[in-house]
């Protein structure tokens, strides 16, 4: 294990610069907007905004304030933040993010999860925080070897919480993040006291009594879940199956990766006409800048292939059930892309403890409401105790 600082080198900046420059545009169908893709005046301005406003250095420089490490957890080397609580009674929490996530959209919590009593809360809320970059993302290096799906991710995290010296421990997550913690807490349940995510896919059981059992709320989330289906999977379909192919075309473009990126940022939050209104237009371009500096693309993409290339592999991946033995929180932000039914929540979570729902936020949680999620979060861990 070893500290870790980042530092770009000024040429990948410069280069991105001139790439951004240099961009070649497509043509656009009048009047589509975001019904076929990002369009094509947003996606200018945002990248003009990227190439001569945002300012990487600034990002550097606040992710440097926090201590970081890169340590080898099987041939791999996983970079992560650590940030430990000034109170001696903290409870260690990993975070885990997701696709298309990194480590900057925890940057807000950290202060109120590690030092609740700076942040206006009870000491008694306090966390050691630890937080990944998930291999093959950011900072983290890229698996030389098939075979690192969520299961095996969720194993490094469990020897990672070892190597720390963490014997008891809070898993939490949304997007992959929600899987890996889910499988963590299976994989280690003599360390994990509980888990808890901000996604959490619930298939309909093929029992007719449970459908019939739904009410208009809820009905309306499976009608959601259809459409989302039909029009909006396109990103998972290519990653879970050529992933490789897609990574030339996302690791020589910025804006292309920019485009790959900002799309989701509309679809999966809460906004209506762009992403930033749920997030800050920096804070979109942090994430993306991290993708595009690290050159992380393709890499990111292979957790798709490893763990959601087949109905069987998805059905494994997300759908449960889950036999876990402590408690499981589940937190849903209403302008989440995925919309979780209780009753069938209840049938995959034999240890459901914790339910709640918010109006705001979305798939996103941590940076969209960080005070909701820290919230949340220190509900959650209270019932633990």
């Amino acid at each position: 294990m070893r500290p870790f600082r980042i530092d770009i080198p000024q040429a990948a900046l410069d280069d991105l610069d001139r790439r951004i420059a240099d961009a070649r545009w497509p043509a656009e169908l009048p009047g589509v907007r975001w019904d076929r893709g990002v369009p094509l005046e947003y996606l200018k301005d945002l990248a003009d905004h990227w190439r001569t406003k945002f300012d990487w250095r600034a990002v550097e420089d606040r992710l440097n304030q926090v201590p970081q490490y890169v340590t080898e957890i099987d041939g791999v080397d996983v970079h992560f933040l650590h940030v430990r609580s000034p109170e001696p009674t903290a409870t260690p929490l990993i975070l885990t993010h997701g696709w298309p996530g990194s480590v900057t959209e925890f940057l807000d919590v950290i202060g109120p999860l590690t030092d609740p009593a700076a942040h206006g809360g009870d000491p008694g809320d306090a966390f050691h925080v630890v937080i990944p970059s998930l291999p093959g993302y950011g900072f983290s290096g890229a698996p030389a070897e098939a075979g690192w799906g969520v299961k095996r991710v969720a194993r490094a995290w469990a020897e990672l919480m070892a190597s720390l010296g963490y014997e008891r421990y809070i898993a939490q997550g949304g997007d992959w993040g929600s899987s890996i913690s889910l499988h963590l807490g299976l994989a280690d349940p003599e360390h994990v006291a509980g888990v808890h995510v901000n996604m959490l896919v619930t298939i309909p059981p093929e029992d007719p009594a449970a459908m019939a059992a739904l009410d208009a709320t809820d009905a309306a989330r499976l009608a959601h879940a259809a459409a989302f289906e039909e029009d909006g999977t396109g990103w998972r379909k290519i990653q879970s199956t050529r992933p490789q192919t897609l990574a030339y075309a996302l690791t020589d473009s910025p804006v292309g990766q920019l485009a790959w990126i900002a799309e989701k940022y509309k679809e999966w939050t809460s906004s209506k006409d762009a992403p930033e209104e749920a997030v800050e237009r920096d804070q979109l371009l942090a994430v993306a800048s991290v993708y595009w500096l690290t050159a992380s693309a393709g890499t990111s993409a292979q957790l798709y292939y490893e763990s959601n290339r087949t109905v069987e592999d998805f059905l494994e991946t997300w759908a449960g059930p889950w036999p876990l033995t402590m408690p499981v929180g589940v937190t849903y932000f209403a302008g989440d892309i995925v919309r979780p039914v209780r009753a069938f929540a209840e049938r995959i979570l034999p240890t459901l403890a914790h339910w709640t729902e918010h109006d705001r936020g979305g798939h996103f949680a941590a940076l969209e409401q960080p005070g909701p999620f820290v919230d949340d979060v220190r509900e959650f861990a209270r019932k633990l105790r």
